[in-house]
């Protein structure tokens, strides 16, 4: 195996966002599962990154400071960042602004399910959240836990990635462009996380690759659970045609996050991302 390539998770979230183990437990879980690299990817926040940073070098394992931002122009159009500088001044206050944001959001999430008939409190779903910041897993949580559905899946299915919660909650969002400055300007590189998420396909999501191509991206995630073999084929091809990285995630939040995500053992080529700051 050439020395670029190594067994890696790319896209990993904990508690730091809205995943369920700490920084320093998701390393040594990465470790245990023999990866050779991950990336810490936490929702507009770089606060689990030096824990995790310091777990990696005490295990051995190669933890790439990350980040994940979230776009306008689609509802679930995504940016993941790799090998930013944690302490970055402009990234420091992108978060910032974007964590008052979520906190925002949290009210305007709990207003939209009561006119969905779902009656939750903002204390219950920060009690399931424990340490980590609230984000749309906990209220899924807090849904099941009351009976609403059965499961965070059907959550999100009915309730919480929605026309109408997108055009009701998420409000204000940056551009992408934004996001890839704010990367870059870190010291970092910006990949298109999850493409199909974005839900759009062929020639519209070919031109949005190549605004994105002319806005700094540096790659496209590829290799996702949830990506089809005909989905991969064809983001593969867009990473060719624009000569972007192909990377690849599991997106792991933690099996009472997302029960049916496990870490991934891809083999990606690395050379391409920055070393630690």
């Amino acid at each position: 195996m050439s020395g670029a390539i190594r067994t890696a998770d790319l896209h990993l979230h904990t508690t730091a966002s809205d995943g369920q183990y700490t920084p320093a437990q998701l390393v040594r879980l990465a470790k245990a599962r023999g990866l050779e690299a991950a990336a810490i990817t936490d929702h507009d926040t770089t606060a689990g990154l030096k824990e995790a940073m310091q777990a990696g070098e005490k295990c051995g394992l190669r933890v790439i400071p990350g980040i994940e931002l979230s776009a306008k122009e689609y509802p679930s159009l995504h940016i993941l960042g790799y090998g930013v500088s944690p302490d970055a001044p402009v990234l420091l206050d992108f978060c910032r602004r974007r964590r008052a944001w979520r906190d925002r959001r949290s009210e305007r999430l709990l207003a939209f399910l009561l006119e969905q008939g779902v009656r939750l409190s903002l204390s219950e779903v920060a009690e399931i959240a424990g340490t980590a910041a609230i984000g749309r897993p906990h209220f899924a949580q807090a849904m099941v836990r009351r009976g609403y559905v059965s499961t965070n899946q059907e959550a999100f299915a009915r309730y919480l990635d929605t026309q109408a919660y997108h055009a009701q909650v998420e409000q204000c969002k940056p551009t992408a462009q934004a996001c890839i400055a704010a990367i870059m300007a870190s010291g970092g590189k910006a990949s298109l996380a999850h493409p199909y998420q974005t839900g759009i396909h062929g020639d519209a999501l070919d031109r949005l690759v190549a605004a994105l191509k002319d806005c700094g991206l540096s790659a496209i995630e590829c290799y996702y659970p949830k990506h089809t073999p005909e989905q991969q084929a064809f983001y593969l091809h867009l990473a060719e045609k624009y000569r972007l990285h192909p990377t690849g995630g599991s997106d792991f939040h933690g099996e009472k996050v997302k029960p049916d995500v496990e870490l991934a053992a891809l083999e990606l080529d690395l050379s391409w991302l920055p070393d630690h700051p």
